[in-house]
């Protein structure tokens, strides 16, 4: 065992004096040491369920004969840092989290760790930690939020955020937006939506991490609690027969994983994380692979903010091995790589059809024809640029018109609901990239306002910063290089001509190559706006996005 480096032999006597400190028994320092990592906290609603899902897990690993031992990671409530400088700590806490599980489990030799993530950052961070440390390991999340239901529809957060702009462009009252504030929100849970965290964690059963059902099963249904209890009894077989996280999360799996993305019409954030999590594999996730997967891979749910349909929903029709079943049947998987439950991905899913060809549609039946997210570049984007193709209306794949710019999303936003946006335009939102935010701050706020005004079928949004899962529309982000490195997006001006083409996957400003150069040798390089602490350590090192914004080790 690992951990019999912190256990056996005269050496590990003081240790041994701290483990009966901790009131662990003879038969328990007998036993494997299994972390998990519990990312309970009492301010994001996605963590608060996550003290029970714990107990579930560490009642699994002692049945199974582990010896359980929780330590915490921390968590950023998106929705709650959004809108404000707090979003700048949002993804710069993913490496944080990798970091500090690496800390607590090589200074501890555990022998296996189960994590318990949920909302955006932690899923990712997680993943990227159990590949760095490949011990065995499993994932169970604490599962969506049920929907809410306001005027007698259903609603999730990104409902919320458009009626701020329903009640800016007047056609909300008080009354209204007080009860979207009541009932959008209605239990504990990763928001109701296919938004970033939910998206992940229906990856992390893509990618072979986490057992059927984690991405999906509501937070407060008893069968989440189950689930937690399995994944501790399993963890222990996986330690029994050493599979380990790199076992599991091979290129063949991680190329699965972008493909039921494109299946479910997940999170453009997932252009940020998979080629993060792909890194720590020591796999080359370039970009262009996501635009060949996308064309073979029809787009088969468009859960909201895409559609009108929820994660319950999702859960109900078979949930993500349901899709996958599905995907199978034109070979568009590698169903011989090893999971999580010790069996392939093709003995996992036989058996798991679609139970409602409304949620999850069929492959004679998609909603598109190709996957839901697409990368474009051009003179604008050189390096890349990412939209959610799925949650963009027809009449805007194709679109031109002048540029808007906004060297902030407060200074966009404030146009928004000023009313100073209108048909046809392109709002252009620059230094808010990895580096020059920093933290590249989701821009929700300005997507929804745009929205809720009545103007989502009519402008487009660009930034270098990204986007929520809950946006919707012609939003494009991570645009790289970004502005603080001097790219194309810092060169706009107020009134230039941008070109979007997302079936042709491009991204142009009408602009010769000589402007572009002319504007180039005018431009002068801004100085950071944050010198302290840890986001200027962090705008000192992190890549860009096209890289997964991982951080530099030169």
């Amino acid at each position: 065992m690992k951990s019999d480096a912190a256990r056996k032999g005269l050496q590990a006597a003081p240790a041994r004096s701290l483990f009966n400190a901790l009131g662990h028994t003879e038969e328990e320092m007998k036993r494997p040491l299994v972390g998990i990592v519990n990312s309970y906290n009492e301010i994001v609603p996605g963590h608060m369920n996550l003290d029970k899902i714990t107990e579930a897990v560490r009642l699994g690993v002692a049945m199974a004969g582990g010896t359980p031992v929780v330590f915490p990671a921390i968590a950023v409530c998106d929705g709650i840092a959004m809108g404000h400088e707090g979003m700048k700590y949002s993804l710069v806490t993913r490496d944080l989290i990798a970091d500090s599980t690496e800390c607590m489990a090589i200074a501890h030799q555990f022998d296996a760790l189960v994590m318990i993530p949920n909302c955006d950052k932690n899923v990712p961070g997680l993943l990227m930690a159990a590949a760095r440390l490949n011990i065995p390991t499993i994932f169970v999340s604490g599962g969506p939020m049920l929907p809410g239901h306001v005027k007698g529809k259903r609603t999730s957060l990104s409902s919320m955020f458009e009626a701020v702009g329903a009640y800016a462009a007047g056609t909300f009252n008080d009354d209204d937006l007080y009860e979207f504030e009541c009932k959008t929100c209605p239990t504990c849970g990763s928001c109701s939506g296919m938004y970033t965290a939910n998206s992940h964690n229906c990856l992390t059963e893509a990618l072979g991490m986490g057992l059927h059902g984690n991405g999906t099963i509501p937070a407060v249904y008893s069968e989440r609690i189950k689930l937690a209890k399995r994944a501790g009894m399993q963890v222990m077989e996986l330690y029994r027969k050493n599979i380990r996280p790199l076992d599991i999360m091979t290129e063949d799996a991680i190329m699965n994983a972008l493909t039921v993305d494109m299946a479910l019409g997940c999170s453009t954030n997932s252009m940020l994380h998979l080629p993060a999590i792909a890194h720590e594999c020591g796999v080359d996730l370039n970009l262009d692979v996501a635009n060949e997967i996308s064309e073979r891979t029809p787009n088969l749910c468009h859960l909201a903010p895409a559609g009108p349909t929820y994660m319950d929903e999702l859960y109900e029709a078979g949930g993500v091995w349901a899709v996958m079943n599905e995907l199978n049947k034109k070979n568009l998987l590698n169903t011989d790589v090893m999971t999580c439950t010790g069996k392939t991905l093709g003995e996992n899913i036989e058996g798991h059809p679609i139970l409602n060809t409304e949620v999850i549609r069929t492959l004679d039946n998609p909603y598109t024809p190709v996957g839901g997210l697409a990368v474009l570049r051009g003179n604008l984007a050189p390096a890349a640029s990412v939209v959610k193709r799925s949650a963009v209306v027809p009449e805007m794949l194709k679109h031109e018109g002048p540029a808007r710019v906004f060297d902030s999303e407060e200074e966009a936003i404030e146009a928004i609901l000023g009313g100073k946006i209108v048909a046809g335009d392109v709002v252009v939102i620059r230094y808010e990239g990895p580096k020059g935010g920093p933290g590249m701050r989701e821009m929700l706020n300005p997507t929804s306002a745009i929205a809720g005004m009545g103007l989502g079928s009519s402008v487009a949004l660009i930034t270098d910063g990204r986007f929520s899962g809950a946006s919707r529309g012609a939003s494009i982000g991570h645009v790289c290089p970004e502005a603080a490195q001097g790219g194309p997006i810092a060169l706009i001006e107020e009134g230039d001509i941008i070109q979007i083409d997302i079936p042709n996957y491009s991204l142009n400003v009408k602009l010769s190559d000589e402007e572009l150069e002319a504007r180039r040798a005018k431009w002068v390089p801004r100085e950071p706006k944050i010198k302290t602490g840890y986001l200027a350590r962090y705008a000192s090192m992190v890549t860009d996005s096209s890289k997964g914004a991982v951080l530099s080790v030169k």
